[in-house]
């Protein structure tokens, strides 16, 4: 694979606490989504947060992994559900860090059993380039991967 980049502008008017910017893609496929100290600290309607963004990147990130690898494995998916929580804490000596990241993925895959499919999916996340960044700044992930019924 080519080596990848991908831009992103952000802006940002005011202070820390009272201050608001917006981040918008190169590509335009999402232009000023709003943020600020209080969208991080907690959600709000039409804003979002760094953390937000990297849930959605990271899960995005073990989707696509997830399918190579089921499709790699002559089981491609009909249908794939993600969900990733990115959890943030304070961190003695180091203020607030990421500490983790809780991805759930649920699957509908003609032709695999349950422990199979599980082992794709840690197989997945241990390839993926967002889950392994994470792993080596620290953070832990987990992952919870089911078929669905």
């Amino acid at each position: 694979m080519p080596r990848i980049t991908r831009n992103a502008a952000i802006v940002w008017d005011g202070n820390l606490a009272r201050g608001s910017g917006h981040i918008s893609a190169a590509t335009g496929a999402f232009t000023e989504l709003a943020f600020s100290l209080a969208t991080r600290i907690a959600p709000k309607e039409g804003s979002t947060s760094p953390e937000e963004l990297q849930a959605g990147a990271h899960g995005a990130c073990f989707t696509m992994s997830l399918a190579g690898e089921l499709t790699a494995a002559g089981t491609p998916p009909t249908h794939l559900e993600v969900s990733c929580e990115i959890v943030m804490d304070e961190v003695e000596g180091a203020g607030h860090q990421i500490v983790g990241s809780n991805l759930e993925a649920r699957a509908t895959v003609e032709g695999i059993e349950e422990a199979a499919f599980a082992d794709v999916a840690r197989r997945a996340d241990g390839e993926g380039p967002f889950s392994s960044l994470l792993k080596r700044s620290g953070a832990q992930v987990t992952l919870d991967a089911r078929l669905l019924p």
